[in-house]
């Protein structure tokens, strides 16, 4: 008679190492069944958008590939994610279940329900933690309130000891001798039809092995200086690991335990990288007790804000085409890549929410579509900031100038030369606000407002001007 075998769940932890639900599935001493299930409508309003898509096929084709390395196949299932576990259970015979956890809602009470309906069915179920440093149930305020600021939430756990990294013993790992089952992947329809993101497979490797590369590298020297190339978009100053954090082709422990084994948190790069990671905690921990802010104000009051819908002006945003250099560098940079610099996603999301009054909800649903690491809690946390209605959120009456963020952060243009290319011939003085130059320098650029470039779609005074009155009509 075989052994009853063990399933092993995989979600948004899409690696081998340092995965806790591997590992105990492996010390359970029994075969292993890999299991997918492609299931986007238990994720409500909020599956995966097609960038997000795109990476989850590459990420779950790498992880078949290593699975496969080790002997193994990757069961992949689509539907009811319930139904699919019994249909498995029923057909093999098993008797146990093993997860990490999510802290989405609603894939969190899903998880719960599948969980206590699975034990009634007298399967065993376990579920473990490979996605966070620390669960959102294990940080409260002095008044055992949940944080909403992040610098007292920094200080509660930034010092708490880091759990040690999962190390599956992959010689003990066992699979059955048959499978249940699966389908193949690009019958999941996980491309979009639409091939705009042919060009991100120049800029991602998508893998468990590219992620630990890629982390190798920034600690090899980056992180010195994160604290200031950080904001330089035109530099490789950031881990750019947010994708493969976000679907766990890597996870926080592996990267803080390999920070502190090289770095002093001391020194300002390495501290700030960490505290960027604290701030990824801090999304989840604001996600986790306010599960309604991916579509509504966690400042209550914001929700009366006087937005003035406008599809053309939204438009021309998503495009990159608002006459503002580095505000169009950066939806640009991101339509190519599916991802954009974070100094610049700060720009470009005030411009959105205070220059065009647009509701920061059609931000945040066209960032969840066409960025590879959208994180719904990392997502929501930002553009709640941006808008000044969230959690720690800039208030609302600071306005980024885009004209001096640009001079500031890309003094010479490089980034905007790159993603804008037709004013790349301006000279940098002009680079910023092309609507400045004189006549014969534009000639000069080849640049013809209007026609090679847009004219700014609002000006930068009146734009400020337009946010603080619409501020002022929203507190009377």
């Amino acid at each position: 008679m075989s052994l009853s075998p063990t399933i092993l769940w995989f979600r948004k932890d899409l690696r081998l190492k340092d995965n806790s639900a591997l590992k105990a599935s492996i010390e359970a001493g029994l075969p292993v069944i890999p299991l997918f299930i492609w299931s986007p409508d238990e994720a409500g309003d909020w599956a995966p958008g097609a960038a997000s898509k795109w990476w989850l096929h590459q990420a779950l084709k790498s992880l078949s590939e290593a699975l496969k390395d080790k002997g193994g196949e990757f069961v992949l299932r689509e539907g009811d994610s319930l139904g699919q576990l019994r249909d498995i259970i029923e057909k093999t015979g098993a008797k146990r279940v093993y997860w990490n956890r999510r802290y989405e809602s609603p894939q969190r009470e899903l998880d719960a329900s599948i969980k206590r309906q699975l034990r009634e069915d007298g399967i065993e179920v376990e579920s473990f933690n490979s996605s966070l440093l620390n669960e959102p149930h294990t940080a409260a305020t002095g008044g055992g309130n949940p944080y909403k600021v992040y610098t007292p939430y920094w200080k509660k756990v930034k010092d708490r000891l880091i759990e040690p990294i999962a190390e599956p013993d992959f010689d003990s790992l066992k699979f059955p001798d048959t499978y249940p089952q699966t389908l193949a992947l690009d019958s999941l329809g996980l491309l979009p039809e639409k091939q705009w993101y042919r060009k991100f497979d120049e800029h991602w490797v998508v893998s468990e092995a590219a992620a630990q590369k890629g982390l190798e590298k920034f600690l090899s020297q980056p992180v010195e200086g994160y604290n200031l190339a950080r904001d330089i978009p035109s530099e490789d100053g950031t881990s750019s690991l947010s994708p493969y954090l976000h679907w766990g082709l890597i996870g926080p422990r592996q990267v803080m335990h390999a920070l502190k084994a090289k770095h002093d948190l001391g020194k300002q790069g390495p501290q700030v990288y960490a505290k960027e990671i604290y701030w990824r905690e801090f999304a989840y921990n604001v996600l986790y007790h306010f599960p309604k802010t991916p579509a509504a104000p966690l400042n209550e009051k914001y929700a009366d804000f006087p937005w003035q819908p406008d599809s053309n002006a939204l438009e021309r945003w998503q495009r990159g085409h608002t006459g503002y250099p580095i505000v169009d560098a950066g939806m640009r940079q991101l339509y190519a890549t599916g991802w954009m610099h974070n100094r610049v996603r700060m720009v470009v999301s005030s411009f959105l929410v205070k220059h065009l009054l647009q509701d920061w909800r059609k931000g945040a649903s066209w960032f969840w579509d066409t960025l590879v690491d959208a994180d719904l809690a990392s997502n929501t946390l930002g553009w709640q900031w941006s808008a000044g209605c969230g959690a720690d959120a800039a208030p609302y009456f600071r306005v980024f100038n885009p004209i001096t963020q640009g001079m500031k952060f890309d003094a010479e243009g490089e980034y905007v030369r790159e993603w804008v290319p037709e004013i790349a011939k301006l000279p940098s003085k002009f680079i910023h606000e092309p609507w400045e130059a004189p006549a014969g320098i534009l000639k000069y650029a080849g640049v013809e407002l209007g026609k090679d470039y847009p004219e700014p779609i609002i000006d930068h005074k009146e734009g400020r001007e337009r946010a603080l009155a619409a501020l002022d009509q929203f507190k009377s």
